[in-house]
């Protein structure tokens, strides 16, 4: 086990190497988030993650409109 000045070294250059590998990576919460909504509701365009939370959009929000045919067989 490292003591010492070493142990700071060690430390430091970790702490480096892991803001490297952060910033490499470039991780970003908006794009991921819109790479999740998958499903457009095709009266309001609205976009939403699965397919139960579109059919509940669509049940509550569009009761007399025609329900579309991927959303048949879906239970919510």
């Amino acid at each position: 086990m490292a003591r010492g000045h070493q142990k700071i070294q060690s430390q430091q250059k970790n702490a480096k190497k892991q803001a490297d590998i952060k910033k490499a990576k470039g991780h970003d919460q908006k794009a991921a988030a819109k790479a999740a909504l998958v499903y457009t509701c095709a009266v309001c365009r609205t976009q939403m993650p699965d397919p139960k939370t579109f059919k509940q959009h669509f049940e509550s929000k569009h009761p007399k409109s025609p329900m579309p045919p991927e959303l048949v067989d879906v239970e919510a």
